[in-house]
């Protein structure tokens, strides 16, 4: 079915709701790489006002890709609730309705967010401005429970992420401590590691471990190697608390990261069996954890000339079937092909994190840039402020902004602390309370940090560590 629409004269004609969606999309170098972008921005307003009166039924009854990954999307999708809450609206409807000060709490109440698939989510993200984005998402809130709860109002939470050029476990320890000090953490202390082999990986969850049953800390550890490294070091003896996997909106793009929706399946029984049987106390039983970012299905070839926005989506989707404890999209780590300046970094990051909610997951978002974007740590500061007010679920933490493996700008320690206390947000109950007792935060505000804490994690990183480093 073709679309239409009459712009000062001139008749814009859209082959199908693929093509339609792809233009109707924000400039993104990706779409453009692709080749299925506007080519003006005359055509892209066009493109939005005949997206705006396509109807939901019609996005739900139209498939733009034959795969697995749609297979999902559609035996997930609430189709009872989409027939009575939405089948009637168009896509500029919906964005009317989802702006509108009491969706948010139809949208808990009546359980609305399994009731839209991602398509109509990418198609109602792009016919917002960046503040619409902010607005629309704040008030949707998906709370999670691992070692501690997510997702509460008022909740500002941060990944640790103490990588290390060589995995040496008593650095990245070092780096956690830091990044507890600074109240970082209630989100997860997760690594990503430099060797993919199980014996180094579960040495590396062994440590994290360690020091987060020392210290008494009410988070949860996390390695980020491939999905069949971290069962393989499980059932080596290594303890999983978060089972981590890269993923996208298409078959292909996630047969690229090595992954099928049959092995994060497995996998996520897997750990919940192992937690079963270990001697820590977990509250819930959400152990997945993914990682998203607009561009991943284009280079690998997988893309199906959908628009990148519009397969980020999907790969929330595929997110939300596993009832995930988290996820994060690493919205400038692919680089400048796909989103080439901080316009487009953060006009996909509060893209993303909005259908992320919208769709009912626990969203965050990695504020970042690889050094060849044209980007800075300025509109970094820009998308972290923006995405603190939308509501994100958390941040990255990691020394000094600059990531000493990966080699990518994020976010800091101090970062999350100051956007805290500049917009009264806090860690997560759990966390805060611990903090609280480790004499490291005081109504509401972190301390100097000079609490009984740090005689103990000295002590637990210099156990085992060299002389030097002991010392």
């Amino acid at each position: 079915m073709s679309y239409r629409c009459t712009l000062r004269g001139e008749t814009h004609t859209f082959a199908d709701l693929r093509e339609l969606l792809a233009k109707a999309n924000e400039v993104k170098s990706g779409d453009a790489l692709a080749g299925i972008a506007a080519d003006t921005a005359t055509e892209r307003v066009a493109a939005k006002l005949a997206l705006a009166d396509v109807p939901l039924r019609e996005i739900a009854d139209t498939p733009l890709i034959e795969d697995d990954v749609t297979a999902l999307i559609e035996e997930t999708h609430d189709r009872a609730t989409f027939d009575r809450e939405f089948a009637s609206l168009t896509v500029g409807e919906l964005r009317e309705l989802v702006l509108s000060r009491a969706f948010a709490g139809r949208w808990s109440d009546e359980g609305l967010a399994r009731a839209l698939t991602p398509e109509m989510a990418a198609a109602v993200a792009k016919l917002m401005g960046n503040k619409d984005l902010v607005v629309a998402a704040a008030p949707l809130r998906t709370v999670t429970r691992l070692r501690n709860t997510m997702g509460q109002p008022g909740v500002l939470a941060c990944r640790v992420q103490p990588n290390h050029p060589s995995d040496a476990v008593e650095g990245v320890l070092l780096s956690a401590v830091d990044g507890l000090l600074y109240g970082c953490g209630d989100a997860m202390l997760g690594l990503n590691p430099v060797d993919d082999g199980v014996d180094s990986v579960a040495s590396v969850l062994g440590g994290l471990q360690d020091l987060i049953r020392r210290l008494g800390v009410p988070t949860q550890s996390c390695v980020l190697a491939h999905i069949t490294t971290q069962l393989e070091a499980m059932r080596r003896g290594a303890p999983v608390d978060l089972l981590f996997q890269s993923i996208a909106g298409t078959e292909g793009a996630n047969a690229s990261f090595g992954v099928t929706l049959e092995l994060l399946g497995e996998g996520r029984e897997a750990v919940i069996a192992h937690h079963a049987e270990r001697e820590e106390t977990f509250i819930g039983e959400q152990v997945m954890y993914f990682e998203t970012g607009q561009g991943s299905a284009l280079s690998a070839g997988a893309h199906h000339d959908v628009d990148q926005l519009t397969i980020e989506a999907r790969a929330h989707g595929v997110a939300r079937a596993f009832d995930p404890f988290l996820v994060n999209t690493v919205v400038g780590f692919i680089g400048p092909e796909y989103l080439a300046d901080a316009r487009q970094i953060n006009r996909a990051g509060l893209e993303d994190h909005f259908m992320g909610r919208l769709l009912g997951l626990p969203m965050g978002c990695d504020v970042c840039y690889t050094n060849h974007a044209d980007a800075d740590q300025n509109s970094n500061d820009d998308l972290l402020m923006l995405l603190a007010m939308a509501g994100c679920q958390y941040v990255m933490g990691i020394p000094g902004s600059d990531d000493v493996m990966l080699n990518y700008q994020s976010t800091s320690y101090h970062d999350v602390a100051a956007v805290r206390e500049l917009l009264g947000l806090r860690p997560a109950p759990e966390f805060e309370a611990w903090l609280a007792e480790m004499g490291l935060w005081q109504d509401g505000r972190l301390t100097r940090g000079d609490g009984p804490v740090l005689d103990a994690a000295a002590a637990a990183v210099a156990e085992g560590a060299p002389p030097e480093l002991a010392a």
